[in-house]
């Protein structure tokens, strides 16, 4: 399945209303809590609020159940020469909303892996963030695209940003997918050093939805966690934590 297709089958899953809660860290920063995974039950099945994220021709799924790990309920994902992930729909205004907070854990790195190949589009941890369609907001030539990839599937998301853990590409990076112009790969962390360790992430949306496509970003629309190996058939083991937006920096 390629990157479109599995953009496609994410943005049915997440065509819903608003799915956040609103909550504030201390008193003065306001946040939408997306991912409460730390308030959930270990073992209790899929995490409050999200759905299953499959896809037809690919027959054998990421695993992902709840577990506490350092004190706190978290996603454990393990992907053994499969993909699927979990998602939540979201309506969120990135402007007013532009910051992403998340943490993550990875066991190990993919020795395949590589944003600039389609053989290598696999990642052990990936977040992703999609956007709905916003004619007022798209180029012209933004816009003839998607009025062709709709003709042939449907409503599918203008953009969506992919953050990864890749394995030699350096931190800093945004790509275009190996598949499709119409998602962008932002590399976060990349390499060993951090293997085995709690990471805790912070991303400004809005910037980066303009460097990567040089417009006005639209509604968030969804937001999905994945592990997924199917294209180097390898097996991979992440963790995943609490998910807020954030008006400000923390």
């Amino acid at each position: 399945m390629t990157a479109l297709q599995r953009m496609i089958a994410f943005t049915v899953l997440v065509a819903g209303g608003f799915g956040g809660q609103m909550m504030s860290w201390g008193q003065s920063v306001p946040v939408i809590e997306v991912g409460t995974f730390s308030s959930d039950q270990p073992g209790s099945g899929l995490p409050n609020g999200w759905k299953p994220l499959t896809f037809p021709k690919i027959p054998k799924q990421t695993e992902y159940v709840l577990v506490k790990d350092g004190g706190q309920v978290v996603v454990k994902a393990v992907s053994e020469a499969s993909a699927s992930g979990l998602t939540k729909e979201v309506t969120i205004n990135p402007k007013d909303y532009p910051i992403i907070h998340w943490r993550w854990k990875i066991e190990n790195l993919l020795k395949q892996s590589d944003v600039s190949r389609k053989d290598g589009d696999d990642y052990p941890a990936r977040l992703y963030i999609t956007f709905a369609y916003d004619s007022d907001r798209v180029s012209l030539g933004r816009k003839l695209k998607y009025t062709a990839g709709r003709a042939l599937f449907g409503d599918i998301p203008i953009g969506a940003l992919n953050y990864i853990w890749e394995t030699k590409t350096p931190v800093g990076t945004i790509i275009e997918n190996a598949y499709t112009d119409f998602a962008r790969m932002i590399v976060v962390e990349s390499g060993p050093s951090r293997v085995g360790l709690w990471v805790e992430e912070e991303r400004n949306i809005y910037e980066d939805y303009k460097n990567a496509f040089g417009e006005e970003p639209s509604l968030i629309n969804g937001v999905a966690i994945m592990s997924d190996t199917d294209n180097t058939k390898e097996r991979a083991v992440a963790f995943y934590g609490d998910i807020a937006f954030s008006k400000a920096a923390k």
